[in-house]
């Protein structure tokens, strides 16, 4: 197809068998980056099973990727060429003029994108792991830099516009960078190899740009929702995708929005694949993906008129292994509360984690600014983290790593810069479901931390696997408290097992190393990086 603006968009095509003179089917349209031979079959199905399932399927490169035309700018062209596929689409020979569209990560925010423009013969779309919010959700987590996310994803975006126009030396050395990422610069974040061999990159946007620059707004959905509240939407997640919260946040704004059906699906999956396995956990033959089915489901529904409407929220709860369905999800849902119990040496041998203890009182800020250091002490003895950048805590499994999912961290947990809190071997199951937080009340000599929480299952041969993650920036200059919203999941943890919560200020390469100075991201220098002393006085779980 050409775009209104001159640019030819390439598409391969997928038939159902059999076509006969006059039968005309709904089209379901991918628009993709990576080239669409690939058509996203890393979590779906080949094109070709949806085809047999009666849909035309279209597969299209976004302007300048693939062999289409044009220049590739992220996300900038796809609101324009998004509504020309759709009404090219339509029209196609056999077409009954109604289109839906799928896809996952770059491919979701071409549906959300596409759907911008009103396109009219755009009825449904089924977006999975994407960002409602660009910085907040993809670039960003809690305004705390997706370094290995973004790098590697820009690497790769870099490296793929190298072989399109022949340069095998940019190619080469993107393809090593790819491999092991260029964190040991002048600047760790913000490598060398992007400035001189991506200058084009979307990546020079994200760690440059500020939350508050309209790149953000004119980019994120969040900022146009009510542009697509006329959709009907089956929304997919994963609880080890680092675009989950994406999901369930444009899930729950299209649901307080929308008059139109909203559907939610979310495995035990990360970003890919969507198998019975992440991490080092096998949750049976029940957490294979069915979303290729659910979605003709539902396309069979809003594009052809047959079956039954879906309007409920699936989501595969962990330790049980079982899907549970009700009409919401139920974002918020905190059940019970615990407390950290602080040693002075949780750094050491760890510290206990109490239900429902009594909770000391917590310097208020004024406090924090009278009281001389030892008063802020007292007579209880703070845990502490005397935090190295010359060696950052690593980061492993969880939604923010790669690889992600439950993997065995106790080796990270036996560091003397990582306090630990685990509850005494339970006697009675603990289901966790939504967003557990944290609050932490601390002294710290540094302008700037980054606060990592994860907590974890202590399983009964010592196993110590992730279950979710939060981090959060703060100024120890001017607060003592912090919060932390850890990413949603929905989990049974079993007799037998135990809680733990993990606290460190790093979290590497998954998130920079915060050098302690206040400095912006883009303008780190390794060189200028401090040794940071975090006292933590008073710590509280709600889960």
């Amino acid at each position: 197809m050409v775009s209104r603006s001159g640019v030819q968009l390439e598409a391969d095509l997928y038939l159902p068998p059999s076509i006969q003179p006059g039968q005309t089917f709904p089209v379901l349209l991918m628009r993709q980056p990576y080239g669409r031979a690939i058509a996203s079959t890393v979590v779906y199905a080949h094109p070709s099973w949806y085809a047999a399932q009666g849909y035309i399927v279209v597969i299209q490169d976004v302007r300048g990727r693939g062999t289409s035309e044009g220049e590739f700018a992220l996300f900038e062209s796809e609101i324009e060429d998004g509504a020309d596929a759709v009404r090219w689409a339509a029209n196609l020979p056999h077409s009954n003029g109604l289109v839906g569209m799928y896809g996952f990560s770059y491919q979701g925010m071409t549906q959300l994108y596409a759907a911008a423009a009103n396109p009219e013969p755009l009825k449904t779309i089924c977006p999975a792991m994407l960002a409602y919010d660009l910085y907040e959700d993809w670039a960003y987590e809690n305004r705390v830099f997706c370094l290995q996310g973004n790098l590697g994803w820009a690497i790769q975006l870099a490296a793929e516009t190298a072989r399109r126009s022949g340069n095998h030396a940019a190619f080469q050395t993107l393809k090593s960078a790819a491999s092991s990422l260029p964190l040991q610069g002048e600047f760790p974040a913000y490598p060398d190899v992007m400035k001189t061999l991506a200058p084009d990159s979307f990546y020079h946007d994200w760690i440059r740009r500020s939350s508050e620059d309209e790149y953000w707004k004119r980019l994120s959905p969040s900022h146009w929702i009510d542009q697509i509240t006329h959709l009907p939407m089956l929304h997919i997640g994963g609880w080890f995708d680092p675009y989950l919260r994406g999901t369930l946040r444009l899930y729950e704004a299209m649901r307080e929005r929308s008059d139109l059906p909203q559907s939610l699906i979310v495995g035990p999956w990360a970003h890919l694949p969507w198998g019975r396995r992440s991490g080092e956990v096998d949750f049976g033959v029940e957490a294979v993906s069915d979303c290729d089915r659910a979605q003709v489901r539902w396309f069979d529904y809003w594009l052809k008129g047959e079956g039954a409407l879906n309007r409920s929220a699936t989501w595969f709860e962990m330790g049980t292994n079982r899907w549970v369905t009700e009409q919401v999800w139920p974002s918020g849902k905190q059940r019970s509360h615990w407390q950290l119990v602080i040693t002075g040496l949780a750094s050491m041998r760890g510290g206990g984690l109490e239900e429902e203890a009594p909770r000391p009182p917590i310097l208020g800020e004024q406090d924090l600014e009278e009281a001389p250091r030892s008063l802020i002490l007292g007579e209880q003895v703070p845990d502490v983290i005397v935090h190295d950048p010359w060696r950052p805590v690593p980061s492993v499994g969880g939604h923010a790593s790669s690889p992600a999912g439950p993997i065995d961290r106790s080796a990270v947990d036996d560091r003397s810069d990582v306090l630990t809190y685990t509850t005494d071997v339970l006697t009675r199951p603990v289901s966790i479901q939504g967003n557990p937080t944290i609050e932490l009340g601390f002294f710290s000599d540094a302008k700037s931390i980054d606060l990592h929480v994860v907590l974890s299952q202590v399983t009964a041969i010592g196993k110590v696997l992730p279950i979710v993650q939060g981090v959060c920036t703060v100024c120890p200059q001017e607060t003592s408290l912090a919060t932390v919203t850890m990413q949603a999941t929905s989990i049974v943890v079993p007799i037998g097992s135990a809680l733990r919560v993990s606290v460190s200020l790093s979290c590497f390469p998954a998130f920079p190393v915060n050098p302690g100075t206040g400095v912006q991201v883009a303008e780190a220098r390794a060189i200028e990086a401090q040794v940071v002393t975090l006292f933590l006085q008073n710590g509280s779980l709600s889960i």
